[in-house]
């Protein structure tokens, strides 16, 4: 019998198993025999705790266990206080893109933002509110001013301008852009203007398609789109770890869709980029993030359209 289980852990372990695919929470329950992967990962998030960036490739048949690994670490990095995020790589979304489809996938990963207190997804706008919450209680000691009177609207530039500096210490690229969306965020939080916070959200997690729609929302003159996604992901990881976060894992699963990319010139763009992203991590160009892949041994291994057709890697 398994002891410590939640009913809601319960339920979706029964639910999923019935259907046939993987529970999204309650994973470690059904562990077997994973012991010496769980125990590397471990010391993988220990160096990714510490400052180091880290890329890993899960690759295995159909029905070996891949995405069973990836819920698992899920579990394993949220008890270690990491962010953590899921997308599949599908048809419609990809790493590399010049027709919306690199955004969809980025718009995917937002979604699914998890920490331990909402392990099921969905944990952005509860993170924006908590960061938020940091900045007011910073700026309140700071100016000697009560936790109370500071949310008044006489100090609402004050605090936009907190939010900024911070913001600016924290990102490179597109940095004020992000900034202004928080900034955003945070006038709807604090008059209770839920519409703003609504577009802020909207925006920050790139589901804006239009410059002008994004300027007359928000009056903020870029988007989040195929050529800057990579950038806000780093941006996002950067606000995680000044929050007190350990770092952000970001799971992504059915890499096979990047080999089934018909066009080769599209397919070695999306292999291109996988190497930018691991050498950012590898070369210290980028702190507390950690990547995993997970696919088939057809999408590393076929010298013709996986991962070992592209020289480089």
């Amino acid at each position: 019998m398994i002891n410590n289980i939640k009913p809601k852990e319960a339920t979706s372990i029964i639910n999923s198993l019935v259907s046939g695919v993987v529970p999204k929470i309650g994973v470690q329950h059904i562990t077997v025999g994973r012991s010496e992967e769980v125990n590397a990962f471990i010391n993988s998030l220990e160096d990714v705790k510490n400052g180091l960036s880290l890329v890993k490739f899960w690759i295995g048949d159909f029905g070996s266990g891949k995405s069973f690994m990836l819920h698992l670490l899920n579990t394993v990095a949220l008890k270690q206080k990491f962010v953590v995020a899921n997308a599949d790589f599908t048809p419609d979304n990809r790493l590399y893109a010049n027709d919306g489809k690199s955004v969809i996938l980025y718009s995917a990963i937002m979604d699914n933002i998890a920490i331990q207190t909402k392990p099921e997804g969905g944990a952005l706008q509860t993170l924006l509110e908590k960061w938020i919450e940091q900045v007011i209680s910073k700026t309140a000691e700071e100016k000697h001013i009560s936790l109370l009177e500071i949310r008044n609207d006489q100090y609402l530039g004050l605090i936009q301008n907190s939010i900024m500096k911070t913001v600016n210490e924290i990102t490179e690229v597109g940095g004020f852009d992000f900034g202004s969306a928080i900034i955003k965020y945070y006038e709807g939080y604090i008059k209770g203007d839920e519409s703003l916070r609504r577009n802020a959200l909207k925006w920050l997690k790139g589901e804006y398609t239009t410059k002008t729609e994004a300027r007359q929302d928000l009056g903020i003159r870029e988007i989040i789109n195929d050529s800057n996604y990579y950038d806000m992901l780093k941006n996002f990881c950067k606000l995680f770890v000044s929050m007190g976060y350990s770092g952000f894992m970001i799971n992504l699963d059915e890499a096979i869709n990047l080999y089934k990319i018909s066009v080769s010139a599209s397919r070695e763009k999306n292999y291109e980029k996988i190497l930018s992203i691991y050498n950012d991590c590898f070369q210290g160009k980028v702190s507390h993030l950690f990547i995993n892949f997970a696919g088939t041994k057809e999408f590393l291994e076929n010298e013709r359209r996986g991962l070992f057709s592209y020289q480089a890697l």
